[in-house]
């Protein structure tokens, strides 16, 4: 794809029209801005886009985000609408790592109360927190057990004494999303999960402790309890090598009867079924249940990070206590009503590497954040900021309730091993007062900050376009990494 092949419909939002292939159903449109552009334009993502544009029901148009890079079937940032009950569903507009999502905890701690224990924070973090590919952690679990956590997510986490009320009510969906079966996950998927809830992984998943470095709302900020100086944590992580299996057996389930629904695609990746199908519905309930396994998962790494922040300043300040801020997902498929020319309808949103940003008034927001939008939370790469935004009216208007959700990578995991080393990589982390710890050095070069976007940049073009509000801007201080 070339430039002139779409147009500029706005300072930060292009399209390519529906008439740019015979077999796009909708145009497919992309927040950028010149650099952001261009940076598109090095991989497959914009061909990738136009792709999902062709997918049965879908409405209004295919979009993307400006972290958007490529990934499989859609592009990392996609977000597509399908028609209820009509129109399909896709693993591939999914993603892998279902429900992978950002936690945002908060404490009533100032850098300056941290910063003489910071080294044995990160310890603690990194003995607490299993970390690394393959790695299990300490709740293992039984095939009934992990059933219970399929249909109830961080309500059994709940149950077992590992959350708070408030968690649940700070979290998207309230921790479980309803009408998971535990009946359409595979053997294999159950056995993968056994000893993995409650561990990051590997990737790009992390632990970090950051800084609030500044606020640019600051009523949103105050309502989510963030002020100048704090020390906050974040968890990024999914729903591990069980999100996985359910994504890999749907896919092959999808290849084997995409042609009995007479559905033509330009890409395999994009394989799919109608909504209504046997095959479709299956996918559904089992891709809740994978999310609801990603939420209990986040809810026991809170469990861990609060026994790590009082085993490393227990006795030292004044009060190490752990609150939730919020939790979302970006790896999703969701039925929502949305208005599309001029009418409210039921579709199946599917958003790839994107947040749901909703905007104020919407009721499905806990009481605490109704007034003010959605909590968005943005991470960056290690030694860059990650953003705290609230979703808008105009991300309801514009883009299904949608934003961004990360830097973007402009560098594969491959490549970024060959040209960064990890041991110098820490050591220029170090440097800037970043405490580090690694499951792996490969593991963190292919994480390294020069392998993404800029995220300042990214979450300046959300901003400009009015699909999210920026509140706050923080920085890392110790990260833990897969």
């Amino acid at each position: 794809m070339k430039s002139s092949d779409f147009k500029r419909l706005t300072p930060y939002l292009y399209e390519i029209p529906a008439t740019y292939r015979a077999d796009m159903r909708v145009p497919a449109r992309f927040y950028a801005d010149a650099e952001l552009l261009q940076q598109a334009l090095g991989d497959k993502s914009l061909d990738q886009l136009a792709n999902s544009a062709t997918l049965p029901g879908i409405v209004a148009y295919a979009l993307a985000m400006p972290d958007i890079h490529q990934g499989y079937g859609f592009p990392i940032g996609g977000v597509v609408a399908t028609r209820v009950p009509d129109g399909v569903i896709s693993p591939g507009g999914v993603g892998y790592d279902i429900n992978c999502g950002v936690r945002l905890l908060g404490t009533r701690l100032s850098r300056d109360d941290v910063t003489p224990w910071l080294d044995e924070l990160a310890n603690q973090l990194q003995r607490n927190c299993p970390h690394g590919v393959g790695r299990g952690g300490e709740f293992a679990l039984n095939r009934q057990q992990l059933a219970d956590v399929v249909r109830q997510g961080a309500r059994w986490a709940l149950a077992q004494g590992y959350a708070t009320k408030t968690d649940l009510e700070r979290t998207e969906e309230g921790g479980c999303i309803a009408e998971a079966d535990p009946t359409k996950i595979s053997d294999r998927a159950y056995e993968r999960a056994q000893d993995q809830l409650g561990t990051l992984g590997s990737g790009n998943h992390f632990i970090e402790v950051d800084v609030v470095d500044e606020i640019f709302d600051e009523t949103a900020a105050d309502r989510m309890g963030l002020f100048p100086g704090q020390i906050v944590a974040q968890i990024h992580c999914g729903s591990r090598g069980f999100g996985h299996q359910v994504c890999t057996d749907y896919v092959a389930r999808f290849q084997r009867v995409v042609h009995q629904y007479g559905i033509e695609l330009p890409d395999r990746e994009l394989v799919c079924a109608p909504l209504s199908s046997p095959e479709g519905q299956d996918y559904l309930a089992a891709m809740k249940g994978a999310a609801n396994f990603a939420f209990a998962n986040r809810q026991l790494l809170t469990h861990l990070i609060r026994r790590s922040f009082e085993d490393a300043l227990a006795g030292k300040v004044d009060d190490f206590s752990v609150y939730q801020i919020y939790d979302i997902a970006h790896n999703m498929a969701k039925i929502e009503e949305h208005e599309v020319d001029g009418r409210r309808v039921r579709v199946c949103v599917h958003r790839k590497g994107a947040t749901r940003a909703f905007g104020p008034g919407s009721p499905v927001l806990p009481d605490i954040y109704r007034d003010i939008g959605q909590p968005v939370l943005v991470p960056g790469s290690m030694g860059t900021a990650s953003w705290v935004l609230v979703g808008t009216e105009g991300s309801m208007a514009q883009s299904f309730g949608s934003t961004c959700h990360g830097a973007g990578r402009t560098m594969s995991r491959s490549r970024a091993k060959k040209e960064v080393r990890g041991n110098e990589l820490r050591r220029e982390l170090e440097a800037q007062g970043i405490h580090v710890r690694a499951g792996s050095l490969s593991g963190l070069a292919e994480e390294a900050p020069r392998a993404y976007k800029d995220v300042d940049r990214v979450i300046e073009i959300v901003h400009g376009a009015g699909i999210a509000r920026k509140v706050a801007r923080i920085v890392p201080v110790a990260v833990v990494k897969g």
